[in-house]
């Protein structure tokens, strides 16, 4: 259980970090992309979406997982892959800046 606390904690805490703008490289891909590639994305927009999907993730694992029964974690596992997919989509519809 202790495990699930100090997850939730790092959650929060890239999270915090992500939107206040600290934690960009955090970001996967985006760390390593060009400043070309950089510049058609949204960075606004990206780290509310990224930031968050860690504020939402956090009391999911202490809370959710905590419960310790299998239909718990395969409602967790399910709910997370959804949210994931949503977020993607996100990132690469709504957060890229249009080109005119």
């Amino acid at each position: 259980m202790i495990v699930l606390y100090i997850v939730g904690a790092l959650l929060l805490i890239m999270g915090i970090l992500i939107i206040i703008g600290k934690g960009d490289n955090l970001i996967a891909g985006y760390n390593t992309a060009s400043e070309a590639e950089k510049s058609r994305y949204n960075i606004k927009r990206l780290r509310g979406l990224l930031g968050g999907l860690c504020f939402l993730m956090a009391p999911m694992v202490v809370f959710w997982l905590g419960e310790e029964t299998m239909e718990a974690t395969w409602s967790f596992v399910a709910f997370t892959f959804v949210l994931c997919i949503i977020v993607v989509i996100l990132c690469n519809t709504w957060a890229k800046k249009k080109h005119k």
